[in-house]
């Protein structure tokens, strides 16, 4: 037998004001990766007033909560915390000025547009109900705060001896906030979110006086080209029935406009669905790259530097099936949906169930008010995908809205970790 979950949800609707102000206030003051020591340390301070035992600093700024109730399953429930260097223009009167220092020491501002803060805060409305409904349900809980997930900081917990000094989980239970209509939650068996590859390259050019080009060979043009091309390698080069990106997201290079500096730095990433795919992309991304610089009779080879790297997320089928029918019987039937296909973003969260050897669920909750999709059916919306004048993650204007949002993902939390929980008066 396995928990119903109107018992763990006893007491929600309580605690949705304070939920609401947590949500604004992490939202006002969001931090970059590896940077949470603000957002880890009400995590911590929260858990242990609800009565877990906390441990701080895993893998540099995570946080991890576990909490029994005698014996049974061991259930791993997991939020990330980190913001992103975007430059905030919501207008919302909790909205973030905050700014802070990049990877590279720069000045940057600092939002959470990838919507973390509105995972605390359900993570943490969850624990709040697991440990005041404890007769409810028996096994353990483990609450993990992952930092640093924009960069991909799962690996870095699991480093710091996450397997040998944590309960080990028997299911990875995750969720993300997405510009879908609130109140509706989508997902799919097997891959849900794609690999992501992300690169940093630096061409070298001769620089000179903008009057004599002839004298140069200028970085800026070979950067150019270099983009231009990458284009074609999702056109031309991978299959129609495949999919992956291609994103040149940033380009630096020069400092005034008359001199023809002498390096010009790309940012590339690179999204793939299959292992094959993903080896084809990156071998012609360095393809491309090298035989650019050829052809400009570059004086040095381009640097090529990975990054990070995320695997494709991947939902185990029968847990999938599981959590779905479980969010149906919640949330109600029409407003749980199978996903056509792999979300393009990534996701480090399934590290925590390759690590552990157990099967993992990633699920998607909308947080986007449902006025904004007045006259589209949610059918549409999965066929046709989300209106473009509705902000998505990573934008600067993307900001969930707080009703019904938070209640829907401490409710999906809770509905799915319940089908692993055993009843209290279960034997």
């Amino acid at each position: 037998m396995t928990v119903p979950a109107t018992p763990l949800l006893t007491g929600l609707a309580d605690g949705l004001p304070a939920l609401r102000e947590l949500y604004k206030d992490l939202h006002a003051h969001p931090e970059l990766s590896l940077q949470e020591v603000r957002t880890a340390g009400i995590a911590a301070g929260l858990l242990r007033e609800q009565g877990w035992e906390v441990t701080e600093k895993v893998g540099g700024t995570g946080v991890v909560g576990v909490l029994r109730s005698g014996e049974g399953p061991v259930v791993l429930l997991r939020a990330d915390m980190d913001a992103l260097p975007v430059l905030e223009e919501t207008g919302l009167p909790y909205a973030s000025t905050v700014t802070g220092k990049d990877r590279a020491g720069e000045d940057v501002p600092v939002m959470h547009a990838c919507g973390h803060d509105m995972h605390v805060t359900c993570l943490l409305g969850a624990t709040a109900l697991l440990a005041a409904n404890r007769g409810a349900w028996r096994g353990t809980v483990v609450a993990v705060f992952q930092p640093a997930e924009e960069i991909g900081g799962a690996p870095a917990m699991i480093e710091d001896g996450f397997l040998d000094r944590f309960p080990r989980a028997e299911i990875c239970l995750g969720q993300h906030v997405a510009p879908a209509p609130a109140g509706f939650v989508g997902t799919r068996p097997g891959p849900v979110m794609a690999a992501s590859d992300s690169l940093r390259v630096r061409l070298f050019g001769r620089g000179g006086h903008g009057s004599m080009p002839e004298t140069t060979v200028d970085p800026v043009v070979l950067a150019a080209a270099v983009i231009m091309r990458l284009q074609t390698v999702v056109s031309r080069e991978v299959g129609a029935g495949r999919t992956a990106v291609v994103t040149v997201g940033s380009v630096h290079s020069g400092t005034k406009e008359n001199v023809i500096p002498d390096t010009a730095d790309l940012g590339i990433n690179i999204r793939s669905t299959t292992p094959a795919v993903r080896e084809q992309v990156l071998a012609a991304v360095e393809r491309i790259i090298r035989g650019e610089a050829a052809a400009s009779g570059v004086p040095r080879e381009p640097e090529i530097e990975r990054l990070n790297s995320f695997p494709v997320t991947v939902n185990d089928p029968g847990a999938t099936g599981t959590v779905q029918a479980a969010l149906a019987a919640t949330l109600g039937e029409g407003h749980v949906f199978t996903l056509s296909q792999t979300v393009p973003a990534s996701e480090d969260f399934g590290t925590f169930g390759s690590a552990l050897e157990v099967p993992s669920v990633f699920w998607y909750f909308g947080g986007t008010d449902l006025a904004r999709f007045e006259g589209l059916a949610p059918d549409g919306i999965l066929e046709n995908g989300v209106p473009p004048e509705i902000p998505s993650n990573h934008s600067s204007r993307f900001a969930p809205a707080i009703d019904p949002t938070i209640e829907v993902g401490v409710t999906s939390l809770l509905a799915a970790a319940a089908q692993w929980l055993t009843p209290a008066d279960d034997s």
